[in-house]
C-alpha cells in the first residue's frame, strides 16, 4: 500500500499526488515512470514521475481524468492508499550539457517535461521551454517551468494567455527566427525534448525535422505489465519494432511511426467509453 500525502487539482480534471514511495524516490530520475493499480482487480496505469524527494522517500504523480480508472485515482484523498505501485521503470532522460534545449510540454505532458528541464538546467544547458493547453485554465505547473528556464513561453489554443495557437506554431517560429545558417535552415538550437499527447509531439517532430534538430519524444502507449513482457506497448520506430516500457519511454521523434502510435491508441476507446459510462451511472445511483 501507497499513502496519498497530499493532493492538489492543477486544472479541471488533471491531479497531482505526492505519494509515498521510499524505494522508487531513491532511485528514481527524470523521464522515468511507474505503473499503478488502485485497487484488487483494477487497470494498471503508466505514470511518469513528475518530481520526487528522496530524502523524504516521496514521488508525484500527475493524472488526467479520461477514463474510469483515472476517475478512481481522482477519487481517492489524502490518507488514501494506492494498492500497488511499481517502479521506476524506463530508461531515464539523457542528461549533458547539450547547449540550447527546447523543452516543449503540452497539457497533462508538462508534468514529465519539468523534471527534465529541471536537470538540463542543472547540467548548464540553456533551458527554452514552451508550454501550452487548451485554454488559460487548463494550463498546469507555469511557475514551476518558469523557474527552470532561460526563456519560457505559454500557448493557448484559443489565445486566452500568451500565444493563440499550438505549442508547434510558436516552436517553427521561434526556430525560424533563431536560424545561424540560413542557407541550409539550421537553427541555433541543440536538442528538442517534447511530451505531451501524440498528436502534438509528432507536430513538433514534423517542425524539428525540416531544421535537422535532434528531438526525443516520450511516448504514452498502452501499457500492461511494464516489463516487455506482454508486447501491448509496441511501437514502431526506424522501421522496427519497439518496447515502451523497456526501450523508452522516449525515443528519437522523427523515427517514430506516430500514425501506428495514435491507431493502437484507439483500438479500445469504444469500450473504454463504455466502461466509464457505466461507472458515472453506478455513481449517480449511490447518491
Amino acid at each position: 500500500m501507497f499513502k496519498i500525502i497530499s493532493k492538489e487539482e492543477l486544472a479541471p480534471g488533471i491531479t497531482r499526488f505526492d505519494v509515498e514511495a521510499m524505494l522508487v524516490a531513491r532511485k528514481a530520475r527524470p523521464g522515468q515512470f511507474v505503473i499503478i493499480r488502485i485497487r484488487e482487480g483494477g487497470e494498471r496505469i503508466p505514470l511518469t514521475i513528475a518530481a520526487y524527494d528522496r530524502e523524504k522517500g516521496i514521488i508525484s504523480l500527475v493524472s488526467l481524468r479520461v477514463g474510469k480508472s483515472t476517475a478512481l485515482l481522482a477519487g481517492l484523498r489524502q490518507g488514501d492508499n494506492i494498492l500497488d505501485l511499481v517502479g521506476p521503470l524506463g530508461n531515464p532522460s539523457e542528461i549533458k550539457n547539450f547547449g540550447r534545449v527546447i523543452c516543449v510540454g503540452g497539457g497533462a505532458g508538462i508534468a514529465p517535461v519539468l523534471p527534465i528541464a529541471g536537470a538540463l538546467k542543472d547540467a548548464g544547458n540553456h533551458v527554452i521551454s514552451i508550454i501550452g493547453s487548451k485554454t488559460e485554465g487548463m494550463l498546469i505547473l507555469e511557475d514551476e517551468m518558469r523557474s527552470v528556464s532561460d526563456e519560457f513561453y505559454i500557448c493557448t489554443d484559443d489565445g486566452s494567455l500568451g500565444y493563440k495557437g499550438f505549442v508547434s506554431g510558436l516552436l517553427e517560429e521561434y526556430l525560424e527566427k533563431n536560424l545561424s545558417d540560413v542557407k541550409r535552415n539550421k537553427t541555433n538550437v541543440d536538442r528538442c525534448i517534447a511530451i505531451g499527447p501524440a498528436v502534438m509531439m509528432a507536430s513538433v517532430a514534423k517542425v524539428t525535422e525540416k531544421y535537422g534538430l535532434k528531438t526525443i519524444v516520450s511516448l504514452n502507449s498502452i501499457m500492461v505489465d511494464g516489463t516487455g513482457m506482454c508486447g501491448a506497448c509496441r511501437v514502431e520506430v526506424g522501421g522496427k519494432t519497439k518496447f515502451v516500457c523497456v526501450d523508452g519511454p522516449e525515443f528519437d521523434g522523427h523515427q517514430v511511426n506516430f500514425d501506428l502510435l495514435m491507431s493502437r491508441q484507439r483500438i479500445y476507446c469504444k469500450q473504454e467509453d463504455t466502461c466509464y459510462d457505466l461507472y458515472k451511472e453506478e455513481c449517480r445511483h449511490k447518491k
